[in-house]
């Protein structure tokens, strides 16, 4: 076979393929490999190679192949995207992010855990957690079984709308690890995601925190209260204080474990879940097995107060007992002992703790029992049970006296015992965050996730119950058990011990604190990664072992710091607020989705509606501010500068997100409300259109347009950049796209808030009227056009597509920003102080006045000061202008000094006569030479050169000219050369003086002065039939109407020259465009321009759009 060594054959039809190669398509993050065209076999393709020598006599056989007899149709598409090549791809694509893993060991080949290992069982162990143990019965017995009911149901309510609104999110698509974030984030975009990600990262860590300081509360005051180092934990700073030092070292271990391989901890899941299971199943077998009540648990109560007990049974007031011992003791060391006047009015009794289901204490538990912090646990709220004794020092303080009676250490209300259990029903996205191990995720997902919130919520409702018709109230509000004896109260009903009960809560409770230790680290490595918080860029990478070490040396810190709060009432709101806003922002997303309907959304698990999902944020929010309003803005607060913060300096993400769709509807809903005609005058701004001329390079040749536009940006108009490549379009889309790039990006260096084009069109004039017809959408068009100045109009006849643009414009009714100079201009960092000179010649519906007016709420022109001129005739009354100007100005709500200038009638001058008549024989010259580029360039010189001889013929003509140089044009604002932009000379090689950039004037060497003669009659009279052909120039009589328009312009730039010389911006009407389309009358219009124009720096021509734009009225 020939051309087997280079890898190559040659099917019969001529085409090559690669024997060695395989094609890789990757498209939208998707990895397709496609399978080797050669290697199909004889039966689906008969692809056969050799190569005949003989050339003349090679002979193409016909493919048999299913490809070429059924789908040559598409043979042009390629073989590499034809379905059969891509649809196992496809079917198999996945793109999750790895979770937690054991570098060690060996990559799962597939995934293939079903809907109760992979979901139910993790959720389990998530949601069953610490205040299960040691707060439910607290809860209970505070809060009674009816409230107590309610604030489970309503956690619950909480957790199943937002399972609901998980499940349609994560069976939209593939969910990778990280869960909530993940949906959040490509759900309602980068700023949402971001900061909702940092919430649930800092809520995850505060869980951590929680976790620890519950597991030291189980060892340390109902497992082995010998080991305090802090005293006697019956003195609640003392049992804080021992929570933070134990809490601290157990953190380091933790850590360590985390830090050593994941391994352990994925293992030791397995047996803090059995715990979990087989702890509330001794809970369940202890209420039934105790139905009818035991005397194990013992309570001393002193009339309706509730004492301290170290479990010797002594409850008696007999002198010597310890009950006597405690309430009877020496005010001072003068006096005797003095009983307690409670303790001598009322006897103490024993009361049953566990009185079982059949006793009837559920309808004693019934109401709830809220009291505050330093009151004596009571079964009654009179003063005289609940308000402790007190005693004046002999420094005259007051001392309470608390005995040996149960205080209590808290200020208990609904909402605060809200806050205190919602972490109870947290964990509910353990199953979604397994989704790229699950065999089929989006069906475990819904099912396992659903059903095990179903589970807990009946385990913890039915023990709300069980627990309000087994137990003593007083022994339920008996926080840490100190009434028998420091034991924990729901272990004390258990079977067949409480140790199982200790031993099963501590494990789960170690168990849980490493998980969440675990995921946090990689949660924010996860967010690091995704580029959308510059400042989290240190914490993306990992360790050679593949461990997000530095993510997990922060985690430790920010947990330590919860650590040290020492009170799981005190972390439980504060996390309970990050899971919060985690869970509002799912419900968000969901509900946002629901109702944009966008295409991309079709969630499998069809059991939702939007409305759930705002019922589910609703409640997030209630509980929020119903637990602590401060602690709920304090979330608030973190989330809104991560969000400002990731808005400012985040990267821009385009993830399809639910707000871009808000965005999208709302622009849509406001497009079709706004009027299709023009706006109230009141509500007029400029809608600017930029047309952009670009150099070869594809970079704008007027790049200060962009910063005129940015300053004239205080009216917070639309502004659209566009620009025009002559050509094909199927030819230079590439040109056109990377033009597109070069104009965003100067868009973006000025800060220019607005949109930008390229359209392709065989001729420019054509493309720019299509744009100035064309751009914006319904309402929403532009109104002003702005283009800069054609400074090289005379070499290269740019006048005409100048002037086109000026008829389109004023054909669509919009108004006309024409810059000169804007080179001189300012850049939008600059400040400017000086005068705004505003030359009102024609009303034009007060655009002059509104300009300067917005140009000045710009840092850049903000010093300035405003001066209007206009001109007055002989036969006006200037004093009269003024006053009537003055007062326009005033009901305008403008200030600026104003002038009036008069013009006096003169007859026309040599200059002018001259200047016309140069004008007009350049102007027929062209026309009858009728030259190409080149060589009109060469013409154009040579006219000027002439200058010479016209004063052999008219002697007087420049003697004129020169004295009106100088008396009228100060030589610093003269510039009778042009500056070449690119090389930033003039035609001499000589460098522009006065700072004159190079973004202007390119390729302009027409001059008026008499500074090149002698070169010029060195080459004139190297050619004697020029000099014969510029003589015959001499006999044309200039038409009266041009000398006319040639004198207004000359009178009006000697008055304008003379008063705002000095102005760092002159703004000056525009004239109307000639009707004529005759080249001889464009070229006379841009003469009249350049002559009116001539010796200022910075020049604004403008020319309004036919309508009022401006106001008087409120």
């Amino acid at each position: 076979m020939s051309g087997g060594e280079s890898g190559e054959v040659i099917s019969e039809s001529g085409r090559r393929f690669s024997t060695e190669r395989v094609e890789e398509v990757v498209d939208l993050d998707v990895d397709l490999t496609i399978p080797r065209e050669d290697s199909a076999s004889p039966a689906d393709g008969h692809l056969h190679s050799g190569v005949v020598a003989d050339e003349e006599n090679l002979v193409e056989k016909e493919s048999h192949s299913g490809y070429a007899k059924n789908l040559y149709l598409y043979s042009e598409e390629g073989t590499s995207i034809l379905l059969p090549n891509v649809l196992h791809s496809l079917a198999n694509y996945s793109n999750t992010i790895p979770v937690a893993s054991d570098p060690d060991t060996k990559p799962v080949v597939s995934a293939n855990m079903g809907t109760f290992i992979g979901v139910f069982l993790p959720c389990i162990q998530n949601i069953f957690g610490v205040i299960l143990f040691i707060r439910l019965t607290w809860v209970v017995g505070t809060a009674g079984a009816v409230c107590g009911f309610f604030i489970v149901f309503m956690c619950c309510c909480v957790t199943m709308l937002t399972a609901i609104s998980m499940s349609a999110i994560a069976t939209n698509g593939v969910v990778p690890g990280g869960g909530s974030y993940f949906m959040i984030s490509r759900s309602l975009g980068p700023e949402f995601g971001g900061a909702v990600g940092i919430l649930f990262y800092i809520g995850t860590t505060l869980a951590a925190a929680m976790y620890i300081v519950g597991a030291i509360e189980i060892l340390i005051t109902y497992m082995a209260p010998s080991l305090s180092i802090f005293g006697d934990t019956k003195i609640p700073e003392n049992m804080y204080n021992n929570y933070r030092a134990f809490g601290s070292c157990l953190l380091v271990i933790i850590g360590l474990v985390v830090y050593i391989g994941v391994k352990f901890v994925n293992k030791f899941a397995a047996v803090a879940l059995a715990c979990v299971i087989f702890s509330i199943l001794a809970v369940y077998i202890g209420i039934f097995v105790n139905f009818n009540g035991n005397d194990k648990l013992n309570m001393c109560v002193l009339g309706n107060r509730l004492l301290q007990m170290d479990g010797s049974g002594n409850c008696t007031k007999e002198k010597g007992s310890a009950m006597h011992n405690e309430f009877c003791k020496p005010k001072n060391e003068f006096d005797g002992p003095t009983c307690d006047e409670y303790f001598n009015k009322h006897e103490p009794k024993y009361v049953k703790g566990i009185k079982g289901l059949s006793s009837g204490v559920f309808f004693d538990n019934l109401r709830p029992s809220f009291m505050e912090q330093d009151q004596i646990l009571s079964k009654t709220f009179l003063d005289e049970d609940v308000t402790p004794a007190s005693h004046t020092n002999v420094n005259g303080t007051s001392e309470k006296e608390f005995y040996n009676q149960v205080i209590i250490d808290i200020t208990t209300t609904f909402t605060i015992l809200v806050g205190i259990f919602f972490p109870s029903v947290t964990g509910i996205m353990a199953g979604s965050n397994r989704s790229g191990d699950l065999a089929d995720a989006q069906k475990s997902i819904p099912i396992g996730t659903i059903g095990a919130i179903l589970t807990t919520s009946t385990v913890y409702l039915s023990c709300v119950l069980l627990f309000a018709g087994s137990v003593d109230n007083l022994l339920l509000r008996d926080k840490f058990g100190q009434s028998i004896g420091g034991r924990l109260v729901v272990a004390n009903i258990a079977w067949p011990n409480e140790w199982v009960i200790l031993i099963g809560s501590f494990l789960s409770t170690i168990g849980a604190g490493l998980q969440s230790l675990t995921g946090a680290p990689r949660l924010l490595q996860a967010i690091a990664r995704d580029d959308i918080i510059p400042v989290l860029q240190p914490f993306r990478v990992s360790s050679s072992r593949g461990e997000p070490t530095r993510a997990l040396i922060l985690t430790l810190c920010i947990c330590e710091c919860g650590v040290l709060l020492g009170n799981v009432d005190y972390l439980a709101p504060l996390l309970s607020m990050f899971f919060l806003m985690c869970y509002g922002f799912v419900n968000l997303a969901c509900a946002l989705q629901t109702l944009l309907r966008t295409p991309n959304w079709r969630p499998r698990f069809r059991y939702y509606h939007w409305t759930l999902s705002f019922i589910g944020l609703s409640l997030c929010i209630t509980v929020m501010f119903m637990t602590s309003w401060y602690y709920a803005l304090l979330a608030m607060g973190i989330a809104g500068c991560i969000y400002k913060y990731i808005e400012y300096r985040g990267a821009e993400k385009e993830w399809g997100d639910g707000i871009r769709g808000v965005a999208l509807s709302a622009a849509r809903f406001s497009l079709l409300r706004l009027e299709e005609g023009p706006p109230h005058t009141k509500n007029w701004r400029p809608q600017i259109l930029i047309l952009v001329k670009l150099n070869e390079d594809l970079t704008p040749k007027h790049k200060k347009l962009f910063s005129l536009a940015a300053q004239l940006k205080a009216g917070k108009g639309l502004t659209v950049c566009v620009s025009v490549l002559e050509g094909e379009f199927q030819k230079k889309v590439g040109e056109a796209a990377a033009a597109k790039q070069a104009l965003r990006k100067f868009i973006d260096e000025e800060r220019v808030k607005g949109f930008c084009d390229v359209l392709v069109s065989p001729d420019v004039s054509i493309g720019i009227t299509s744009l100035i017809q064309t751009t914006g959408l319904g309402g929403l068009k532009p109104n002003t056009v702005m283009l800069g100045w054609p400074s090289g109009w005379r070499q290269k006849a740019d006048e005409r597509t100048f002037l086109r643009a000026l008829r389109a414009v004023s054909a669509a009714k919009m108004a006309l920003l024409v810059p000169k100079g804007t080179q001189f201009f300012p850049d939008s960092v600059d400040r400017v102080s000086g005068s705004i000179d505003i030359w009102w010649i024609v009303h034009d519906g007060g655009l002059l006045m509104l300009l300067p007016f917005l140009l000045k709420q710009h840092r850049t022109w903000k010093s300035c000061k405003m001066r209007i001129f206009t001109v007055a005739q002989m036969e006006d009354n200037s004093i009269q202008m003024k006053k009537d100007l003055k007062s326009f100005l005033y009901a305008l709500r403008i200030d600026a000094e104003v002038e009036v200038v008069e013009m006096m009638n003169s007859d026309i001058s040599a200059y002018t006569y001259e200047r016309t008549l140069l004008m007009e024989q350049r102007n027929q010259m062209l026309k009858e030479l009728n030259l190409n580029k080149k060589r009109r360039r060469s013409m154009v010189e040579a006219l000027v050169e002439t200058e010479g001889n016209v004063e052999e013929k008219l002697p007087l003509v420049q003697a004129i000219v020169d004295s009106h140089h100088v008396e009228v044009r100060p030589p610093s604002k003269v510039r009778f050369k042009m500056e070449d932009e690119e090389t930033g000379t003039t035609d001499e090689g000589v460098p522009p003086a006065d700072g004159v950039s190079d973004d202007e004037d390119e390729d302009d060497s027409a001059t008026y002065s008499s500074g090149n003669k002698d070169k010029s009659q060195t080459s004139v009279s190297s050619t004697p039939d020029k000099k014969e052909n510029m003589k015959k120039l001499l006999d044309i009589k200039p038409d009266q109407d041009n000398v006319r328009r040639m004198h207004t312009a000359v009178k009006l730039n000697e008055v304008i020259v003379t008063k705002s010389h000095d102005a760092k911006l002159v703004i000056i009407n525009l004239p109307s465009p000639p009707k004529s389309i005759a080249p001889e009358y464009e070229a006379n219009y841009m003469e009249f321009l350049e002559v009116l124009t001539e010796g200022l720096d910075r020049v604004l021509m403008v020319r309004g759009g036919g309508r009022e734009v401006i106001t008087i009225y409120s």
